[in-house]
């Protein structure tokens, strides 16, 4: 059974589709068949860590949401841009990665006339029966909105991304009693941009007894990261980089589970 995965922030900037396209490439790396969906309709940008533009897209997210195509004609296999960025031989599955819309006026309209979050979810179940996913990815929008509730609502495992920061903190707990109410069935956090000098564990602690949410893995604030630039998947040009290795114990817990709605 197929496991949709949401990965969500209340806060921008945490550093969300970087850990959503570091964990997809370490799932495509164990062999997993994977799908990301950018549902970051109002900023996307998942899309620049695989190296793809607007003259790479054909069709997009918004081009289904509107219906002008099918959702598997907005699916893109970035298997090979994976190859690229690191050893073929780290590359066992696949991944295809479904890109909301870079253009300003596609994005306007969204903000103008919003969409039908009802196809939306529609669209997912499509993608994993045409795709045969082991795994669907779902970038959400920060915040809390009627597609964000959605891809929380429908999802097996959500992943909640925060930064060691006080309205970050705030934030999540609103995040984490919403997906209470929805009855999402796993829920995880992740803490990134983690200064080296907090202590690691005690924040752990703090973290878990704040929430009474497991925290699957704190990431450290990384120069090499910040130097990367979302120009590539970290975890394939750093392999045996700590943040790589705490990305595969991330991915460790969400394939250990199996999760039934």
């Amino acid at each position: 059974m197929a496991q949709i995965v949401a990965v969500h922030s209340f806060r921008g900037g945490t550093g969300k589709s970087n850990l959503i396209a570091n964990v997809a490439a370490t799932m495509v790396r164990q062999g997993q068949r994977v799908g990301i969906v950018d549902t970051d309709i109002q900023s996307p940008g998942v899309h620049v860590l695989f190296g793809l533009n607007e003259e790479n897209m054909t069709y997009s997210l918004n081009d289904y949401l509107w219906g002008r195509c099918d959702i598997k004609d907005t699916a893109y296999d970035v298997s090979p841009i994976l190859m690229a960025q690191g050893e073929t031989s780290m590359v066992k599955g696949s991944l295809y990665l479904i890109p909301s819309s870079i253009k300003a006026s596609e994005i306007a309209r969204v903000l103008r006339e919003g969409y039908d979050v009802v196809r939306l979810n529609d669209g997912f179940q499509e993608l994993i029966r045409c795709l045969n996913l082991d795994y669907l990815l779902i970038d959400t929008h920060p915040g809390l909105n009627e597609e964000t509730l959605l891809s929380i609502g429908i999802s097996h495992v959500l992943i909640v991304i925060l930064r060691p920061d006080h309205q970050d903190f705030q934030g999540t707990a609103v995040t984490v009693d919403v997906a209470r109410k929805l009855k999402v069935p796993k829920m995880m956090l992740v803490v990134n941009k983690v200064l080296s000098a907090f202590d690691f564990a005690d924040l752990r602690q703090q973290v878990e007894t704040t929430y009474n949410v497991p925290v699957a893995g704190i990431l450290p604030l990384s120069e090499e990261m910040v130097q990367l630039a979302s120009k590539g998947i970290f975890c394939l040009r750093y392999s045996q980089h700590p943040i790589s290795q705490t990305m595969k114990g991330i991915v460790d817990e969400i394939c250990g589970l199996v999760v039934c709605q």
